[in-house]
């Protein structure tokens, strides 16, 4: 499963602040399709937004160990739109990590890259009339992505963990995870096989976003 992984410069282990601005409010198991898994919630201490984790096994700081930052996406996590390749990436990592034995999935509720379920579908309406993912947001008058992964990583560090390699093809989830002090050890690339109309999402994602996709 873990293949054309690209390992990535090592950096420090050492949170930048010094403490957490999330909590741990629940925690369960959660046999799934895949595996079984353990599922816990967290919630911010300076904001209103929650957080959920998908984990398996023993998790610690010496162990790289398989991590992904996946942002909400209702369309295709949940129903099945074939606008994007969020659901599938969603999916195949849950695989990936069952495979493994061990990692953790962070569901990070800041759909349509920052902007809110109901400006997503705003923005959809924008791309029938001809917009890209990336032109609808700026067309609302929102950044391009208005995500910040600082928490995300947090609750890593809360989990144990130390030494990560990242399922992502996003550069800037990357940068924030090492700028947070995580030691970033790999990188997994994952893509999916698309057709229209998500290759034309993967193709603005790969040329205006930066994205590390082939």
């Amino acid at each position: 499963m873990l293949i054309n992984a690209k390992p990535l410069e090592e950096n420090s282990c050492e949170m930048s602040t010094p403490s957490l601005t999330v909590e741990r409010v629940a925690e369960a198991n959660l046999p799934t399709e895949y595996g079984d898994f353990r599922i816990a919630g967290y919630r911010s201490t300076i904001s209103d937004e929650e957080f959920v984790v998908l984990y398996k096994g023993e998790l610690d700081a010496e162990t790289p160990t398989l991590v992904r930052i996946h942002s909400q996406c209702l369309t295709g996590d949940v129903f099945g739109s074939i606008k994007c390749d969020c659901g599938p990436q969603l999916h195949r990592t849950i695989s990936m990590i069952e495979d493994a034995g061990h990692g953790a999935i962070v569901y990070q509720q800041q759909e349509g890259r920052g902007i809110g379920i109901l400006n997503k579908i705003r923005a959809y309406a924008l791309q029938d009339q001809g917009a890209d993912t990336v032109e609808a947001n700026e067309l609302l008058g929102f950044a391009v992505d208005g995500r910040d992964y600082r928490q995300c990583a947090e609750i890593l560090f809360d989990l144990g963990l130390c030494k990560v390699r990242v399922i992502s093809n996003n550069p800037d989830k990357l940068k924030a995870l090492e700028d947070a002090g995580l030691r970033v050890v790999e990188r997994i690339p994952i893509e999916i096989t698309t057709n229209e109309p998500a290759a034309h999402y993967l193709r603005t994602k790969k040329e205006k976003l930066g994205h590390l996709i082939k």
